[in-house]
């Protein structure tokens, strides 16, 4: 297949082209370099030895994503990973999040289906799942666009607009994947997450603290009701995700689908921390804090609907991500920005 990658330079989207490329596919990167950097491209044509387009432009312009199909065309499938994504920005910014997070999907929803594609996967999160006695959240658990933060809600929206768009386009098929926490870096060491200014993930913070570009881990709450008193998160191996994305696409039907993709495995924030330490090779300084407004005690998924129907179970445990992050950051101690 020849797959349009919209925000294809970004951490998962570099990830997903290596798993398309390596898989026999095609891929062509959309991506305005917002979030991310040129570089990112180059690195994924070093690991697979294939000559991979990219397209710098906005995929909220129909214009934009047109000249893509005019210049790169033909395509089978869109891979919509174009999204700004920091919760907490969004709740300054709820403007912006929706403009984009929404109009990318209208641009390339509205230019694909004109040019005939068949296939449209969007990347879409755990955090829409809205009642936390669900846990494991399963595909059936209770959603809601009454959620705590722009940035999910709009994914949530998303989620209804592409349900209605498939229902009067019986012969298109729509995959939803629901992320829970994309972790880990390519094995390689060439690509990796790259987020800008002081990350708001657990995993690039602890890594800057490793690197020496921030001071210490701060441990948010250690008085959760869990077994070590921290939250509980669903870590899945970026690699992982990525090919999930391959199956999605290798075994789409037509119609409407939604898939967990993560582990099924809680792990705590202690545990991931004792686990990047022991790939650093010594303890990193930490402080535990009050908790955050907004965070929950536990949340993880249970990924079976994706091993029966698509044949995809994630094979890497937090202690891979944290060796291959590990790998990738202190590589690449200023990012992409240093290469």
């Amino acid at each position: 297949m020849r797959v349009l990658l919209a925000g294809g330079a970004g951490y998962v989207g570099t990830h997903t082209a290596v798993a398309l490329l390596n898989a026999g596919h095609e891929a062509v990167l959309l991506d305005d370099l917002s979030g991310t950097h040129a570089v990112a491209a180059e690195r994924v044509a070093q690991i697979t030895g294939t000559s991979v387009p990219l397209v710098v432009g906005d995929a909220a312009d129909d214009a934009v994503v047109s000249g893509v199909f005019d210049d790169h065309g033909p395509f089978d499938a869109i891979i919509h990973l174009a999204a700004f994504k920091a919760v907490g920005e969004s709740t300054q910014k709820p403007l912006d999040y929706y403009s984009n997070n929404l109009d990318t999907t209208y641009a390339l929803m509205r230019v694909g289906l004109a040019r005939g594609i068949r296939s449209f996967v969007f990347s879409s999160t755990g955090t829409v799942y809205s009642d936390p006695a669900d846990l494991p959240f399963t595909e059936e658990s209770t959603t809601s666009i009454d959620l705590s933060n722009p940035y999910s809600k709009s994914k949530r929206m998303n989620e209804v607009v592409l349900e209605d768009i498939a229902r009067v386009n019986p012969d298109l098929n729509v995959t939803i994947l629901r992320y829970f926490n994309p972790v880990g870096a390519h094995p390689s060491g060439l690509i990796g997450e790259d987020p800008a200014g002081i990350p708001n993930n657990l995993m690039p913070f602890v890594s800057r603290v490793a690197v020496g570009s921030l001071e210490q881990i701060g441990i948010f709450g250690d008085d959760y009701d869990t077994p070590d008193g921290t939250g509980l998160r669903d870590y899945i191996h970026v690699v992982d995700l990525a090919e999930g994305h391959v199956v999605a696409l290798e075994q789409a039907q037509p119609g409407f689908a939604v898939f967990n993709l993560g582990t099924g495995t809680p792990v705590s924030v202690h545990e991931l921390v004792t686990s990047f330490e022991k790939a650093v090779g010594r303890e990193l300084p930490k402080v535990v804090l009050g908790r955050r407004p907004g965070d929950v005690a536990a949340t993880y998924c249970d990924p079976a609907k994706a091993e029966r129907e698509l044949g995809w179970k994630a094979q890497l445990g937090i202690d891979d991500a944290c060796r291959d992050y590990w790998n990738w950051q202190s590589t690449n101690p200023n990012g992409y920005a240093g290469a």
